[in-house]
């Protein structure tokens, strides 16, 4: 069988943490992939050029074989059904309960945490970028990322459910934003996303973003 041909379309900068996302879901897979750009800085995401515009007008967006799909739970969720195991290496757990709970938690970091996007912008891990200290509002907001992450990364276990998931990727981004500031982190969800970053497939991607920063 021959393999799909598949793009993956990204910001320029490779700060994204969605198409980071995505980009680690297909090399998990070990599918062979092209991957393109789309300046969000002079706005081409709202332009008809590219295939992403029909959809959300914004990145990631994979194709593959003629089909285009975008936001990156929905590319993470498709590959694992379209490329299952035993044949390709799950990004879910296998387990159903913890299948759910994975996606509840990227559901969670997705329409949560503004504070912390917003002042711990991915510039912070792309780029090294400095900000000024977390507001009232950064901070409640950080409180709450630790207590509920505190429930659900175990003591002395690097992965959230015993086996990487998708999800994992998810939430160390989302403690990186803080960790790599040099904010308060406790220590335990510190080494837990110190440890996820570590993925090959994560480093790759980091790679893209300091090669683009010269």
């Amino acid at each position: 069988m021959s393999e799909p041909a598949i793009t993956l379309w990204s910001d320029a900068d490779y700060f994204s943490p969605y198409v980071l996302s995505a980009y680690v879901a297909l090399h998990e897979k070990g599918l062979p992939f092209t991957l393109k750009t789309v300046d969000l800085d002079s706005g081409a995401q709202h332009s008809a050029s590219w295939p992403g515009f029909h959809l959300t007008q914004r990145v990631p967006a994979l194709e593959i074989d003629g089909f285009t799909l975008s936001e990156s739970s929905a590319i993470a969720e498709y590959l694992d059904e379209r490329f299952a195991p035993p044949e390709w290496e799950r990004l879910y757990p296998h387990d159903m309960n913890n299948r759910a709970r994975a996606r509840q938690i990227q559901a969670w970091l997705r329409s949560d945490f503004l504070p912390i996007r917003e002042e711990r912008s991915t510039t912070v891990v792309f780029a090294g970028a400095k900000k000024s200290p977390l507001s009232a509002a950064g901070q409640e907001s950080a409180e709450k990322l630790f207590a509920l992450a505190n429930e659900q990364v175990k003591e002395g276990k690097p992965n959230l459910f015993g086996e990487w998931c998708i999800a994992d990727v998810d939430l160390a981004l989302m403690l990186n934003r803080l960790v790599m500031h040099g904010d308060a982190v406790p220590e335990r969800l510190a080494d837990y996303a110190t440890f996820q970053w570590q993925r090959s497939s994560v480093q790759r991607y980091v790679a893209l973003s300091a090669k683009r920063l010269g």
